[in-house]
């Protein structure tokens, strides 16, 4: 069977099947990425008691590394489904490495300060918040890196769709192209929500009301599983028109 008659288990036909060295390049930016998050947490313990403030950095940074993850296998699916290595993929891919590597602290600051809020400062936070402009870049910074992130995948998954012919998407691969696109765009759009929210934070704000522009992120979670399930109504409605359901 010629590899690119293999599907995968999303239903697309496997046609990056030769690992390139742009994919190469941007597995070992992510595998960076995730070393500076371990990294920052800051010199190896020396006693017992540096150890257990060292091991209340876990969550922050299995957090961070969830959502480093979340990129990565979203450029490895993009990369199998597709296989495109043009010029605009080129550059799309490495200007997304470039938004991984400035999005590592961002990324981090706001877990360590989620868990150190959660739990009533217990678990470490990374930064100190003084004032409603520190609470304001505190948010501010993650909602423009994380959504510039989503923007570039969206794009990436955009350029896949208009070529959609070129490369012999079924019906099939289509529809879950389009469906991904939408998922990728969600995020510009709430990390946009976010910061309009951080945007019209007061002073004297509940502190309830204070952590709304990093709540609104979890809405995402939901996303995924909709979209999903969405592609396979259509499919099981009209599968002559969109394929079978993967």
């Amino acid at each position: 069977m010629d590899a690119k008659d293999i599907r995968r288990p999303d239903g697309f036909r496997e046609r990056g099947d030769k690992v390139t060295r742009l994919e190469t390049f941007v597995d070992a930016a992510f595998a960076f990425a995730v070393s500076m998050l371990v990294i920052s947490v800051g010199s190896v313990p020396d006693s017992i008691d540096a150890l257990k403030e060292a091991l209340k950095n876990v969550p922050a940074f299995a957090a961070s590394f969830a959502l480093i993850m979340v990129f990565w296998r979203g450029h490895e699916d993009w990369s199998r489904r597709y296989g495109m290595d043009d010029s605009t993929a080129a550059f799309l891919s490495i200007v997304l490495v470039f938004l991984v590597l400035v999005f590592v602290y961002p990324l981090r600051i706001l877990f360590g300060g989620f868990f150190a809020w959660i739990t009533g400062g217990w678990l470490p936070s990374p930064v100190t918040i003084e004032s409603l402009e520190d609470l304001r870049w505190f948010f501010g910074s993650f909602a423009v890196a994380f959504g510039s992130m989503g923007l570039l995948m969206a794009t990436l998954t955009w350029h896949a769709e208009r070529r959609a012919d070129a490369l012999g998407l079924d019906a099939g691969e289509r529809l879950t192209t389009r469906m991904e696109l939408l998922r990728w765009l969600l995020i510009p759009a709430v990390s946009t929500a976010s910061l309009l929210l951080t945007v019209l934070l007061q002073p004297g704000v509940p502190n309830w009301l204070g952590g709304m522009p990093g709540m609104i992120y979890f809405a995402l979670n939901a996303t995924g599983p909709l979209l999903r399930l969405q592609a396979r109504r259509l499919q099981r409605r009209d599968p002559a028109r969109f394929g079978p359901p993967a």
